[in-house]
C-alpha cells in the first residue's frame, strides 16, 4: 500500500507573522525609520536601507505610511509622543512645587541623553524650517500637555510663595529644552574641544545638577533656591 506523504505547511516568516499585527509592524518601521532619519537626515535616508533592516518590502512601507515624507512625519511625530508620555507618567501632582519641577527637569535631561534620535530628528526639522511639523495637528496637540504640565507646577509654586509671579510657561518649557537638548546636540564638538569627556557619566550627573539648580534659582521667588 502506497503511503501517502503529508505536505507540509510552510513557516511563517517574520514579516507576515507581523503584517497580521498592523500596530506591531508601524511601530517595528517606525523605530528603525527614526533612527536611519537621525543618522542620514531626510534627505539621506533611503527607504531601501530601512526595508532591508525591517525586513519588510518597500511596498509594504509605502502601504502604511504613503511615501518618505510621510513616513519621516510619522517618525517625528512618534518620536514627540514618546518623550510626551514619559512626561505623563510622572508621578508629580502630589509632590511640593520644587520638587515637581526638579523631577521635570531631571526627567527631561535623562529622556533626552537615552534618545540621541529625537535630538537629532528635531535639528534636521529646524534645518528644514519645521516644514513638516507644521503639517502635523499631532505634534502641536502633544505640545499642548507639555505647557499645561508645568504651567501647573509653576502656578502651585507661585500660590504657595516659592516661585516668583509673573513668568511664562512656554517659555519655562523653552529654558528645560534648551539645558536638556544643547548636552546631547554640542556634546562632541564641546568635548573635543575643551579635551573634556562631557558624555562621561560622573560629567552628566554635574550637568543634570547644575540644570536642576539654574532652572530653580530661575523661578525661586528668593534669590537662593528653595530646599528640595
Amino acid at each position: 500500500m502506497a503511503l501517502i506523504k503529508k505536505e507540509r505547511k510552510p513557516k511563517p516568516d517574520a514579516s507576515t507573522t507581523r503584517i497580521q499585527d498592523p500596530e506591531g509592524t508601524r511601530r517595528n518601521i517606525l523605530e528603525i525609520a527614526s533612527k536611519e532619519f537621525a543618522l542620514n537626515g531626510l534627505s539621506g535616508a533611503r527607504i531601501d536601507e530601512i526595508a532591508a533592516r525591517t525586513r519588510f518590502s518597500k511596498r509594504m512601507i509605502y502601504y502604511y505610511f504613503g511615501d518618505k515624507e510621510g513616513l519621516y512625519l510619522r517618525a517625528l511625530e512618534n518620536a514627540y509622543r514618546q518623550v510626551r508620555e514619559g512626561e505623563a507618567q510622572l508621578d508629580i501632582e502630589g509632590l511640593p512645587p520644587v520638587a515637581a519641577l526638579t523631577r521635570l527637569v531631571e526627567f527631561t535631561f535623562d529622556h533626552h541623553h537615552r534618545h540621541e534620535e529625537f535630538i537629532r530628528m528635531v535639528m534636521i526639522e529646524n534645518i528644514h524650517h519645521g516644514q513638516y511639523l507644521e503639517q502635523s495637528d499631532a505634534i502641536r496637540e502633544l505640545n499642548v500637555t507639555a505647557i499645561d504640565h508645568i504651567s501647573r507646577i509653576y502656578s502651585r509654586g507661585v500660590e504657595e510663595g516659592v516661585f516668583r509671579p509673573g513668568l511664562d510657561a512656554i517659555e519655562l518649557h523653552w529654558q528645560v529644552s534648551a539645558l536638556c537638548f544643547f548636552n546631547v546636540s554640542n556634546r562632541t564638538t564641546f568635548s573635543m574641544i575643551f579635551g573634556r569627556d562631557f558624555g562621561a557619566p560622573a560629567q552628566l550627573e554635574r550637568l543634570k545638577r547644575n540644570s536642576v539648580e539654574m532652572l530653580l534659582r530661575f523661578v525661586a521667588k528668593d534669590e537662593a533656591p528653595a530646599e528640595r
